[in-house]
């Protein structure tokens, strides 16, 4: 019974893996201007003017070079490709180095400000490139990247990482990543995905100071970011890492799980992974408290205010989160929990016309108002879900 469980989760996971970027290769390219349409709405109008990020475009050439790796589909190579030559030729700042927020619908400089997450998601793309192709202009990148970060970003005082930069790398007053957030100077956000970019780097570049930088980040996390009584992560400080939020994100709790869990594996420390991995099963428990009985994951709670929108991204998270803590413990619950977010997926994220909507609403409806593509809305959470989740189950098969 549970090896048909595992066979038929992991065959609608390859299928839906071929939805999600059958969708970005029809709608997304741009045939006119090169790259990519910045924004597609709910019911697929293409916006042919909007800005484009940084953020959507690095998550693009991750999303293509890692379904090749996954697969060996070589169809998905072109789009690579693609985003690979247009992120160099635009987004890329040759004189002052790092990436620009974003550019308009022509390519020109948008927003020029250094946001250190959106340099680590391009880091994170381009170690994924060099993966399928072996480029090694794009292993060349990647480590100018992670010097970069380690030189303007990093805190050698306090450790960690501050937000955002001018786009000379002077202090900004704004360093938020967008309008909701806390204008603070070290977030969870920005930490939980340079550790990620800093671990696929590691892959294709076992260097002794990034391997330091890696460790350093998890110690970041045990020791400022979780919050040992709760379990749940802190989002906000100050440079001397004072707690300034007290918002709980669920998604976030069970995707800071699994990624940490994978950050201490490929540093090949037994007693590190060994302490990640009683961590990842108290997020994940922590995160259940987020979960709706439809199987689905609230969005977050702000003191007593349950935020009860389920965004799509939570939903990704929570199906490898869960299944990874189910391989940590045997726990069926935990199984059945990855199962249920894959179940509301198929009931109410998932889009008619392709790829998934934003989310459902506080009233369980969809959120029409929100893109499929744009700066934030990428194919990086639900095909990374795909992919993560066929790997581990073939091998647990």
């Amino acid at each position: 019974m549970m090896t048909h469980l595992l066979q038929r989760y992991s065959s609608e996971l390859q299928k839906e893996l071929s939805e999600i970027l059958k969708y970005w290769m029809q709608y997304t390219p741009d045939e006119k201007y090169g790259g990519f349409y910045g924004k597609i709405d709910h019911a697929n109008t293409i916006d042919e003017t909007a800005p484009r990020g940084a953020v959507l475009n690095a998550r693009i050439l991750w999303s293509f070079a890692a379904a090749y790796n996954c697969t060996g589909n070589v169809q998905y190579l072109p789009l690579a490709h693609r985003a690979y030559k247009y992120i160099n030729q635009y987004f890329i700042d040759t004189a002052a180095g790092g990436t620009f927020w974003s550019v308009n619908f022509k390519g020109e400089p948008a927003d020029t400000k250094k946001q250190v997450y959106a340099i680590a998601f391009l880091l994170y793309a381009y170690s994924e490139y060099y993966q399928s192709t072996q480029l090694e202009d794009a292993k060349r990148r990647a480590i100018g990247l992670y010097h970069l970060i380690e030189q303007y970003s990093f805190d050698s005082h306090q450790t960690g990482y501050l937000e955002a930069f001018t786009r000379d790398w002077q202090p900004i007053g704004d360093l938020r990543l967008s309008s909701k957030d806390a204008n603070e100077k070290k977030t969870m956000n920005t930490h939980l995905h340079i550790l990620e970019a800093y671990t696929n780097l590691y892959r294709i570049w076992p260097d002794e100071k990034l391997h330091r930088s890696i460790v350093l980040l998890i110690n970041n996390f045990t020791s400022h970011i979780i919050d040992k009584n709760t379990w749940h992560l802190n989002l906000f400080f100050n440079e001397t890492w004072q707690v300034k939020s007290h918002i709980i994100s669920y998604g976030h709790d069970i995707e800071a799980a699994w990624l940490l869990l994978e950050a201490a594996a490929v540093t090949g420390d037994a007693s590190l992974i060994e302490d990640l991995k009683e961590i990842a099963v108290n997020l994940a428990n922590a995160a259940i408290e987020g979960l709706d009985t439809d199987g689905g994951m609230w969005y977050e709670k702000d003191g007593d205010h349950l935020v009860k929108q389920k965004h799509w991204w939570p939903q990704a998270e929570a199906m490898i989160g869960f299944y990874n803590t189910w391989q940590i413990t045997g726990n069926q619950q935990y199984l059945q929990h990855s199962v249920d977010s894959w179940e509301f997926i198929k009931k109410s994220i998932k889009a008619t016309n392709g790829e998934w909507i934003w989310g459902l609403d506080e009233h369980n409806q969809p959120m029409q108002q929100e893109d499929k593509v744009g700066l934030w809305k990428c194919p990086y959470h639900n095909s990374r879900a795909c992919m993560e989740l066929f790997k581990r189950i073939n091998t647990d098969l």
